[in-house]
């Protein structure tokens, strides 16, 4: 056998290193890939049953499904595009994604939710993004909508184009409150207070509420528009039958699509009926588009005399092409997986939630529908940790704005699936629907209302107990 020359030993050496670093890098990559974990566990761990994401990184929030079509994924991607890069100002020669404004908060959809995830309150002073201020006057139309504020309209935008003045500018102050678990230790809440300042447009009207909303994140949507309505009304409990102390209904709203009432299903106080509606009204208020949906520019009528030749891009300047492509981006993300459901402080954190009847408003799981469209959506067995319902959460969270039947105190019951990654994908844990908590045991702390008890419980409970229920939150 001839010897090997140094030349064929140093190649050989160097074959084997890179085969191992390609080993390597593909077995990494594929550690955010959407793949079940290797196990025979009965399905927890499958938050959004076949539409679960097993992804842990700061990515986690925006997967799709894993089993879409080609056909469907190309509209993801696409839907995702004009979600996440900016709008800019008519006329332009971006013409697919022009005529921003001319009164916003935001030029694009993900700048609010960043990565599809949670926004957060201004920290340093600076103008709140992702927080924004819904307005509405105690008398409705006959639509059974708030009106909106004559000079101001449903929405403060604090953010304009161009030539344009802005609305104004937002101030928020919190006072810490301190209080005490039973065992002694210490907590603060804060309590935010907000006003407007720098006025450009006059004055409120002496019957404008303005309600603080946080931007949510936003996988799982899809699966909790394909729970039947008879599903949601089982839960329901308006009048307390059962004397558990949790009454919790449903909000009906107008559907601008079908023209009629309809099961409220999304947004803070369950106000939208569908995902297509909820994102045509962000387009909006949010950025001053027009759609089939909403055909008229986000502007009152003080504004336009002073403003009034409006830039336009379009009639309308999202086309419904476009307007289908980003609702079936949301639709299709991914809901990620639970964590650590076998270890035995978070199995006894469970135990806590459910013997602290937290389980009566946020139920474990549910069985969607059938979705007329989108198959993956259908009959799938998810654990969303919410009822649907509006829920009295007593006065210190309540807001006094009503929208449709749900009053300053009620509340829908928020998934809690995925709240343990928002520190992951968005590097803070502000929770509420003002992001007054800056923790989950504060979120805990300012419940009321119906969830009083549930409050006074996990109150009462050791330190190790409160930590327990806190790591099986985190687990979500």
């Amino acid at each position: 056998m001839k010897p090997i020359s140094k030349i064929k030993y140093l190649t050989l050496i160097c074959s084997a290193i890179l085969y191992l670093i390609a080993i390597v890098f593909i077995s990494c990559s594929k550690k955010s890939e959407t793949i079940a974990p290797n196990n025979t566990n009965t399905g927890i761990e499958l938050s959004g049953g076949e539409c679960t994401t097993f992804d842990q990184s700061f990515n986690a929030f925006g997967h799709a499904f894993p089993n879409l079509t080609i056909t469907q994924n190309t509209d993801f991607v696409v839907g995702n595009s004009f979600a996440k890069d900016n709008w800019v100002i008519a006329p332009a020669s971006t013409t697919s994604r022009d005529g921003l404004g001319p009164m916003i908060n935001t030029a694009s959809c993900l700048s609010c939710h960043p990565a599809d995830g949670r926004g957060a309150p201004p920290i340093n002073g600076e103008q709140p993004l992702s927080l924004i201020f819904k307005l509405g006057r105690n008398t409705t139309d006959f639509h059974g909508t708030q009106l909106e504020d004559e000079n101001y309209g449903g929405q403060f935008n604090n953010a304009t184009i161009i030539g344009v003045d802005k609305e104004g500018d937002v101030a928020i102050q919190y006072e810490e409150l301190k209080g005490y678990f039973d065992d002694g230790e210490e907590y603060s809440l804060r309590k935010p207070t907000y006003s407007f300042t720098n006025l450009n447009y006059g004055s409120f009207n002496g019957d404008t509420k303005a309600s603080p909303r946080i931007a949510r994140q936003l996988p799982g949507l899809g699966l909790l528009e394909t729970i039947t309505e008879a599903t949601i009304l089982n839960f329901a409990d308006e009048n307390d039958s059962n004397v558990d102390g949790i009454s919790g209904r449903a909000n009906y709203v107008w559907d601008y699509i079908s023209n009629k009432t309809t099961l409220g299903r999304f947004g803070w106080k369950a106000s939208q009926p569908s995902i297509k509606q909820f994102v045509a009204e962000a387009f909006k208020i949010d950025m001053g588009l027009t759609t089939s949906i909403f055909e008229f520019e986000n502007i009152t009528a003080s504004q336009l005399l002073k403003y009034p030749n409006i830039p336009n891009g379009g009639t309308p300047e999202v086309t419904d092409k476009v307007l289908n492509q980003v609702s079936f981006y949301i639709t299709s993300l991914a809901v990620p997986a639970r964590r650590n459901w076998t270890d035995e402080t978070v199995l006894e954190g469970e135990k806590l939630f459910t013997g602290a009847g937290c389980y009566k408003c946020h139920k474990p799981e549910i069985t969607t529908g059938t979705h007329p469209t989108i198959s993956q959506l259908s009959n799938q067995k998810i654990r969303p940790y919410t009822d649907m319902l509006l829920h009295d959460m007593g006065n210190g969270l309540a807001d006094e704005k009503e929208e449709f039947i749900a009053k300053g105190n009620e509340w829908r019951t928020p998934p809690l699936w995925g709240i343990g990654m928002i520190k992951t994908v968005n590097n803070h844990t502000f929770l509420l629907h003002d992001g007054r908590a800056r923790n989950l045991s504060e979120a805990i702390l300012w419940h009321g209302g119906e969830a009083e008890n549930a409050k006074n419980i996990y109150k009462s409970m050791s330190k190790t107990q409160r930590a327990a229920l806190i790591k099986f939150l985190e687990s979500l």
